[in-house]
């Protein structure tokens, strides 16, 4: 019973489905972690220089203060101390990362679209059965032997 259903699972574990959505998994994961730091570590400081020096990983609100009473000078110190605190910059990276990341799948869907549309075009040309011309699909008569077609 037990050595039947290990059989199943591996059978529907070496699928090519299966194993094609392990290895997306796979990579997308790898690319969320590129795109993270896209975000956090190249994207977002100049935008934040541009906009005075804000670093938007520190851009929070304090909902109640910890232990040590605030103002907190960093995101890292608030939560050291135990404050409640709304982190507003982290979810702009979030976002960011994600416009990123929908861009990518789109241009990604966007490639395999277009290489379905280059098919190659359904045949307009058969061979006459008789004389094994290339005539067109509607002729009901060959032009080269004069055969009758069905």
């Amino acid at each position: 019973m037990l050595g039947n259903i290990v059989k199943e699972f591996k059978q529907f574990a070496m699928r090519g489905n299966v194993v094609d959505m392990a290895v997306g998994i796979i990579i997308g994961g790898a690319f969320g972690t590129i795109v993270k730091s896209l975000v956090s570590d190249v994207i977002m400081p100049p935008i934040g220089l541009v906009l005075g020096g804000v670093d938007f990983s520190d851009l929070f609100i304090t909902l109640k203060e910890g232990a040590t009473a605030g103002p907190y000078a960093t995101l890292a110190a608030a939560q050291s101390a135990g404050a409640v605190t709304l982190s507003y910059g982290l979810f702009i990276n979030s976002v960011v990362s994600f416009l990123i990341v929908a861009f990518a799948v789109f241009l990604l869907i966007s490639g395999i679209n277009k290489l379905q549309r280059t098919q190659p075009a359904a045949p307009n040309t058969k061979d006459c059965p008789f004389c094994y011309s290339s005539i067109s699909l509607k002729a009901t008569r060959c032009p080269h032997c004069t055969s009758e077609l069905k």
